[in-house]
């Protein structure tokens, strides 16, 4: 795993061929960021919380691809291209994503359904994250889950997440803003993922905890990880604040289209007290509009390839260091290598990554 510590302004990263079908044409010399929506292949998406699959088919989108989910007379989780009633009629429709057969592979973990996208003969369990703080049955109270949507692609959701400076302004009335003696920024890299580090001290107070946690401190440190899986856009994160609590959460950002992405979260607040607990998660119903009010327009120039200055602080290393691992791993995948890197390991245990030991 590669590292950098944030202390000098990120150079921007070497800009590769877009992907999909009709790639923008950039200006010679342009310093812009235009990717598409990348389709990236042979991938877990979590479709789904697991408790919202049940008999009755519901329909869920990855990249404008049809997954109709439900379960069985045995209660196991199936996955196909239509729904369970025109699987006969429509089985000579089956495309490449289930090998002819109508049915995807899928797998129930961490509270989710898991449904695979690319070569089904690729699928493997070890490629499924590794997400330590929730039970591997998915066995976390109902009041820890929420669902949000986004008018961005999955891409430009994970960008707005990884952004260091936009919470302290933007959501500043919920989890504090930028006051701070000290503000350290890490990254670390491999072929399949970016994790960032965020080392805080005496931020102020976030309001949230001082209104319902009853941290009656002026200020905490806090130190927070974003552990992203490039290909599924799946993000890790374990915010620590002392005084005061963890709130590890998992933020998939399964990207439905160029300007749709859809995020089933999971805050598993179970160890803080009451009421925060109960009400931590509901914040995404807070914060997700103020996300949305800044993607929503930036939507349409994420997408456009004419010349504007790309402007960026030592702040926005993570962020360029997404794109330029996200662009690479595009490139490998336009020249068919759809393979893991010996760096990736998804499924290793990533406690320590995420600060869980210490």
């Amino acid at each position: 795993m590669n590292t950098t510590t944030l202390d000098a302004p990120a150079p921007a990263p070497t800009l590769l061929a877009a992907t999909g079908p009709a790639a923008p044409q950039r200006k010679p010399g342009a310093l812009d960021w235009a990717p598409v929506n990348y389709d990236l292949r042979d991938t877990w998406f979590p479709v789904s919380h697991s408790r919202d699959v049940v008999a009755q088919p519901i329909r869920r989108i990855i990249h404008a691809q049809a997954y109709f989910l439900w379960r069985d007379g045995s209660g196991v989780a199936c996955a196909a291209e239509f729904r369970p009633d025109q699987m006969s009629a429509k089985r000579h429709l089956a495309s490449a994503f289930t090998g002819g057969s109508g049915l995807y592979p899928v797998i129930e973990r961490y509270g989710y359904i898991w449904a695979w996208y690319g070569n089904p003969e690729h699928a493997d369990v070890l490629l499924i994250p590794h997400i330590p703080f929730v039970p591997l049955d998915g066995s976390l109270p109902g009041y820890t889950q929420r669902t949000v949507r986004f008018d961005a692609s999955s891409a430009l959701s994970v960008e707005n997440l990884i952004d260091l400076t936009h919470a302290d302004f933007l959501h500043a009335g919920t989890i504090g803003d930028g006051t701070a003696d000290a503000d350290v920024v890490e990254v670390e890299w491999t072929s399949e993922t970016v994790t960032r580090t965020r080392m805080v001290t005496n931020k102020s107070v976030a309001p949230i905890m001082r209104w319902i946690g009853g941290v009656r401190a002026k200020f905490q440190d806090f130190r927070a990880v974003l552990h992203i899986h490039l290909r599924s856009n799946v993000c890790i994160s374990y915010p620590r604040f002392r005084p005061g609590y963890d709130v590890p959460n998992v933020q998939p950002f399964v990207p439905v289209g160029s300007y749709r992405s859809r995020c089933d979260v999971t805050f598993n607040t179970t160890a803080a007290p009451a009421p925060f607990r109960y009400v931590m998660p509901r914040i995404n119903y807070v914060i997700q509009p103020q996300d949305n009010s800044v993607v929503r327009p930036q939507s349409p120039r994420y997408f456009d390839p004419t010349e504007r200055a790309d402007l960026h602080s030592r702040f926005d290393k993570p962020g360029n260091r997404y794109r330029l691992q996200m662009e690479q791993l595009a490139a490998r995948q336009r020249r068919g290598d759809f393979a893991y890197g010996s760096d990736a390991e998804p499924n290793r245990d990533i406690r320590s990554l995420l600060g869980m030991d210490s």
